[in-house]
């Protein structure tokens, strides 16, 4: 009975509610009437080419570079032997502490006109003028997204050519192939499906950031539909944008699906060998040194570099701090991280017990659903939770409906969770597949059904599991932004707030202590899995 009513009743209304923002945004287009067809065409006329044009450009070239520089260090680390080699297996994950925004402002404050890179470059060799180019630019943004996301694609690829190039590099040396034709023709191709995936990954992520496109003032689909909603006060042409950011993502997230299913067939038919013929080929002298700059480069422009630019203004305006303000947006941030931790976790587990104890079509769909919302972008989010809430306050003013989304911490933690709960599922099913299916059957056989079940026998082995999807929950929602920034209630700043205010506002100096507090935090999940694929 408690499985049933769980599985039919309790979580089909909850995943609902969840996904109700992305209902909402597309059913904005049945408002669609002439003063909307009127929008539609002016932005055809002006903004809408740029917003296409802009990202357009933007995601080919960070798809580009996630995909080179990604591909490029889970080759050498996984296909090559050289010193350092280890320390780089984990140090390459380092830039995912980073978020983009971050990497922005830290080198914005180094490399502007007025940073100190060119003013050092000015007075020692006597130039006037710019020196450097602008950081505020497309290339710039390419810059920042390739050094922030490209672990997505070396997580993935260094994932496949662990697994499956091993095996087939040693047949295609037994059948003469040297060792350039190996790595070209047998360990490449096999990591294609991961790599696919990974650029979809880094892809959803680029075209979900506000902080980098705004601050660099780059005219994205995601800046457009704040434009739209704040400055233009227009929530038609807001949804309608956001629809079109919806299609492309559902896009991205198609091409992931399908090279995900790809690498599972791939590793199906291929073994493991521990030949020592297969180990990775040494390294030296010339050769390692390419190998350790290779893996190095992306490690200090993504992570090491940022820091200490960060810390630089950091240590000079020490005395100038907001300390006593740091306190507040740091109590915000961790009361609303563990919050939405705590939901989405309890959620993934209701949704990952009803698709083990009933895998009905309504639990499955349920799943499906909620897994789908980390590819969401935040923007649209927004719009598709202030779009309802706007037509109900003008049907029923009296309800308050608008003051509990906008006011309390509903709205926002409601955000987080159709974001978020799609992580704490995927942990949660990943600890199910190491529960065997015979200890249920054993429990039922001893009379322990229902709740019983899921609080005597699967709780005990998921312990690790919830532990790991909250925090990962946790470390997301402390590093979002663009839904933080319009729903969060008053006086209630978080850290990634504020570490975008005041960047914007040129106090980047100020900026650095926020910043860092994120990076901080930032490091735990990459610690975790570190030490995951060091006892892998």
């Amino acid at each position: 009975m408690f499985r049933r009513f769980l599985s039919f009743v309790v979580l089909p209304v909850l995943v609902g509610l969840l996904m109700l923002p992305v209902l909402a945004v597309v059913l904005s287009w049945l408002q669609f009437n002439a003063e909307a067809s009127d929008i539609l065409v002016q932005m055809l006329q002006t903004v809408l080419p740029d917003y296409t044009l802009t990202s357009l450009l933007l995601c080919v070239c960070v798809a580009i570079g996630v995909a080179v520089v990604g591909m490029g260090t889970a080759s050498t680390v996984m296909l090559f032997a050289f010193p350092g080699r280890r320390v780089f297996e984990w140090a390459l994950l380092l830039p995912l502490a980073m978020p983009a925004y971050v990497v922005a402002y830290a080198y914005t404050d180094f490399l502007q006109y007025a940073g100190p890179m060119q003013i050092w470059l000015r007075e020692t060799f006597g130039l006037q003028g710019r020196v450097l180019p602008e950081v505020r630019s497309l290339g710039g943004a390419v810059l920042v997204f390739t050094v922030a996301l490209y672990p997505y694609v070396y997580l993935l690829a260094r994932t496949a050519l662990s697994e499956r190039a091993v095996h087939l590099m040693e047949a295609a040396r037994l059948l003469g192939a040297p060792l350039s034709r190996r790595i070209r023709e047998v360990a490449l191709p096999l990591a294609r499906p991961a790599v696919a995936a990974g650029v979809a990954l880094a892809l959803m992520e680029t075209l979900a950031d506000f902080g980098v496109s705004s601050y660099f003032g780059i005219q994205t689909f995601t800046a457009g539909i704040y434009k739209a909603w704040l400055s233009m006060d227009n929530r038609i042409a807001a949804a309608q944008l956001a629809t079109v950011l919806l299609l492309v993502v559902a896009v991205l997230l198609r091409i992931e699906h399908v090279a995900q299913k790809r690498m599972r067939f791939v590793g199906s038919r291929g073994g493991r060998s521990n030949s020592a013929d297969a180990s990775p080929v040494q390294l030296r002298g010339g050769r390692a040194a390419l190998a350790w700059l290779v893996c190095a480069l992306p490690i200090a422009l993504g992570f090491v570099l940022p820091v200490l630019f960060m810390l630089r203004p950091l240590i000079l305006g020490w005395d100038n701090l907001l300390w006593s303000q740091f306190a507040n947006w740091t109590i915000n941030s961790l009361w609303l991280a563990s919050l939405s931790a705590v939901l989405a976790t309890a959620l993934a587990v209701g949704l990952a017990f009803a698709a083990r104890s009933q895998p009905s079509l309504v639990t499955r769909a349920s799943v499906q659903l909620a897994s789908l919302g980390y590819a969401v972008p935040g923007a649209v989010i927004v719009v598709g939770l202030l779009l309802p809430v706007g037509w109900l306050q003008s049907v029923a003013p009296a309800s308050g409906v608008g003051y509990w989304v906008t006011a309390t911490v509903l709205g926002i933690v409601w955000a987080y969770l159709v974001r978020f709960s799609a992580v704490a599922l995927q942990s949660m099913q990943s600890g199910y597949t190491r529960i065997p299916a015979s200890l249920d059957d054993s429990a039922r056989m001893l009379g322990t059904t229902g709740a019983g079940l899921l609080a005597r026998v699967h709780w005990p082995l998921l312990k690790r599991s919830v532990a790991t999807a909250g925090l990962l929950v946790f470390v997301d929602v402390m590093k979002e932004l663009p839904a933080t920034l319009v729903l969060r209630p008053f006086n209630s700043d978080t850290l990634a707030v504020v570490t975008y205010q005041l960047a914007r506002d040129e106090r980047l100096g100020e900026a650095a202590l926020p910043a860092l507090a994120l990076v901080l935090v930032g490091l735990l999940p990459v610690a975790l899995l570190s030490r995951t694929l060091r006892t892998k």
